[in-house]
């Protein structure tokens, strides 16, 4: 099993990022998928899970409105676009798959910062 992130980065605060998981090993779409974050000295916390078939999307109250994840079977791929990016969203993002057990990604810096 691998999970693969990229796209994070250096952004200013109001910018935007794309992050990108690829994933190998598993049968992708029978999984959920999700996206972690973990910034210096908190826990990781939840942003957006989407379901299997992508019918079921979730979001963190910090940021709905801002953030939507997406998925492409066809490409064992999970996104999650993010927009109006603030400070506080500095953070780790981990890549995550959930079918009764979790499989993680090794993470990509994001950094919101003038």
């Amino acid at each position: 099993v691998q999970l693969v992130e990229s796209g994070g980065g250096l952004v200013q605060p109001g910018g935007s990022l794309r992050l990108s998981c690829a994933a190998s090993g598993f049968t992708f779409s029978t999984y959920a998928m999700s996206w972690y974050r973990q910034a210096p000295g908190k826990e990781r916390e939840p942003v957006a899970t989407i379901s299997s078939t992508g019918a079921n999307l979730n979001y963190a109250d910090s940021v709905k409105g801002r953030f939507t994840i997406s998925r492409d079977n066809a490409k064992n791929t999970v996104y999650l676009q993010m927009n109006s990016l603030k400070p506080e969203d500095t953070a780790v993002y981990y890549c995550c798959a959930y079918r009764g057990v979790r499989y993680w990604g090794q993470g990509t810096q994001v950094t919101v910062s003038s």
